[in-house]
């Protein structure tokens, strides 16, 4: 795998097309899950996500603009990272769809460094 972001502490880097068969479905049902949870008919809930994974992961792979990635320290994965660009299409927008990282892991890195906020200029 070629690593697509890489620190002192870690680096990203894409899934494979098995460990993506493997992601794809869990994520699908949390999605449907958390919509459902909000409020959403369970049927609408599962007809949108249908739609909407059909548009990010057309032929079960990341549309051009959809990244998922493997969060790896150490030479293990110790989670997932999905980020793309929105269904608008504004060229500048990005969000993060999801991430995960194990819970051994998860404040290591902020306890290496000192965080401070910023004001950022509108």
């Amino acid at each position: 795998m070629t690593a697509l972001l890489k620190s002192s502490n870690g680096q990203m880097e894409a899934k494979t097309s098995q460990e993506l068969a493997s992601w794809m479905p869990n994520m699908k049902e949390h999605y449907i899950a958390e919509r459902i949870k909000a409020g959403e008919d369970s049927e609408v809930a599962r007809k949108l996500s249908d739609s909407q994974f059909a548009e990010l992961f057309p032929n079960e792979s990341p549309a051009e603009g959809q990244y998922v990635m493997n969060v790896v320290a150490e030479e293990e994965i110790v989670g997932t990272l999905w980020m793309g660009r929105p269904f608008s299409g504004d060229g500048v927008t990005w969000f993060i769809y999801d991430i995960e990282i194990a819970k051994d892991v998860r404040v290591v890195a902020l306890a290496e460094r000192p965080w401070k906020p910023r004001k950022v200029d509108s």
